[in-house]
């Protein structure tokens, strides 16, 4: 049995020692988040792919181009930083994040759900669409527009199973070796339309201005910065820069530059 004075000595110690926790975990500061250490340091990092044109390229200096190139390049404007981009791949983009190598990524990154398992993905910035792509005086606005009609397709490609998903039994669904052979259906006119991604129809605008255009998607799968999971207000201030340049127009500008095609409807993630 302990004594009265010595289970005042204990309580006594006891409270100092809870007091003296409770202290130290209120002066502990918490964690710098990723965003203000962009502003301390004054330099943006970002992980971009630079072997997906017409997202990530190298240019003729061999230097990081591209959407996802201009992209990075406003955020870093917006935030009044300097702009590192860090070439990674598709397998490697991820655990450089994860691992502190970037700040975040601009790669091209579609959001699944199991990526989002592993990262925090901001509002869309893009989006890669396939649509089925035809002459402007065509009307030619849904699947069943497709009755009767040639579609030519790359053979096996995911145009090929949404067109053949969606397509009239009447449709004749023209099967070739490549997007490029598909293409020079359309133009020679041995097909009425195709099935593409935007990245193959803006190239078809560019050998035939004013001629075609997208008449319907068939498939859509949008794109985000990934950021590190825990980092609320490095995600709000990444969001808030982007919705500013979709709503001004200037992330619509880049798209049209780098695609031939504006930039896709976009929602939230």
């Amino acid at each position: 049995m302990f004594s009265k004075l010595t289970l005042r000595k204990l309580l006594a110690s006891t409270l100092f020692t809870g007091c003296a926790a409770l202290a130290l975990g209120a002066a502990a500061p918490a964690a710098a988040e990723t965003i203000d250490q962009i502003k301390e340091k004054g330099e943006l990092t970002i992980g971009m792919l630079v072997d997906f044109p017409p997202y990530g390229i190298l240019n003729t200096e061999n230097k990081p181009d591209g959407y996802d190139a201009d992209v990075a390049r406003q955020l870093a404007k917006d935030l009044g930083v300097k702009l590192n981009i860090v070439p990674v791949t598709g397998p490697n983009r991820i655990p450089f994040l994860l691992t502190n190598k970037v700040d975040m990524l601009v790669a091209s990154l579609a959001i699944t759900p199991e990526r989002a398992k592993q990262v925090q993905f901001s509002h869309p910035y893009s989006a890669a669409q396939i649509v089925v792509f035809g002459a402007k005086d065509d009307k030619i606005s849904k699947p069943e527009d497709l009755s009767g009609l040639r579609i030519g397709v790359a053979r096996a490609s995911t145009q090929d199973i949404a067109v053949t998903k969606i397509a009239p039994k009447d449709a004749n669904i023209r099967r070739f070796d490549d997007d490029a052979s598909a293409m020079q259906a359309l133009l020679s006119g041995q097909v009425d339309a195709i099935g593409c991604s935007t990245t193959v129809a803006g190239q078809i605008n560019e050998r035939a201005p004013n001629r075609y255009q997208p008449k319907f998607v068939l498939l859509q799968q949008e794109m985000a910065v990934a950021i590190r999971p825990g980092e609320a207000n490095t995600l709000k201030a990444i969001n808030e820069l982007i919705d500013k340049n979709i709503e001004n127009g200037e992330f619509n500008k880049l798209y049209e530059k780098w695609l031939g095609t504006p930039l896709p409807e976009l929602g939230k993630s």
